[in-house]
């Protein structure tokens, strides 16, 4: 019977130590990073932050946590997370490089899979996202992650259900409601 082939869960937990999958998990874990930093650029991140450089940030900032990986959706919902920390730490770093206290805007919304982004007019600050989604997380939890999946990682409604563990309904309800917290919340700071 051949040796079966090692799971993504397997994968990425292995890589917090050497083995011989290393090479198969660098590569599993490097190509889900490129998808959510592609998918977060597209909505805008920092012009000067490429998808490579938002890769080798979020691989430094999650180093330490492969062994812990509980599994694939985990993995999902600390990359979101580490991106959305890292996309803001750009913005906030370049908000002070320029005095004129110009934003980064990304796009509020989530566009139809396959539409333009960069052609959506509901801008905002990428600062002022990262602001209220950590509000948000201390009043829900789990609308901040649903935003962060769908908004950073573009996962359906469907895989954002399945990272959570809970119905599509609940993410259908909570992507609804968090909209449009974060809609009153940011207006307010408008």
């Amino acid at each position: 019977m051949p040796p079966r082939k090692p799971s993504d869960t397997d994968l990425i937990r292995s890589f917090g130590s050497p083995s011989e999958s290393s090479a198969e998990a660098y590569a599993l874990v490097h190509a889900h990073l490129r998808r959510i930093a592609g998918a977060a650029l597209r909505r805008g991140g920092p012009p000067t932050l490429q998808p490579t450089a938002l890769v080798n940030e979020a691989w430094l900032k999650l180093r330490g946590e492969f062994a812990g990986m509980r599994d694939r959706q985990h993995f999902l919902a600390l990359a979101a997370l580490a991106m959305r920390q890292i996309l803001a730490d750009h913005a906030r770093a370049r908000r002070a490089r320029r005095r004129d206290a110009r934003h980064v805007s990304v796009n509020v919304s989530l566009p139809e899979r396959g539409s333009d982004a960069a052609n959506r007019s509901d801008a905002l600050d990428l600062i002022a996202l990262d602001e209220a989604l950590t509000k948000l997380a201390d009043l829900k939890e789990r609308h901040a992650r649903v935003v962060e999946l769908r908004f950073l990682c573009s996962l359906t409604i469907q895989e954002t259900a399945d990272v959570l563990g809970v119905s599509h309904a609940t993410v259908e309800s909570d992507w609804t409601m968090a909209q449009a917290w974060l809609r009153a919340e940011l207006a307010e700071r408008g």
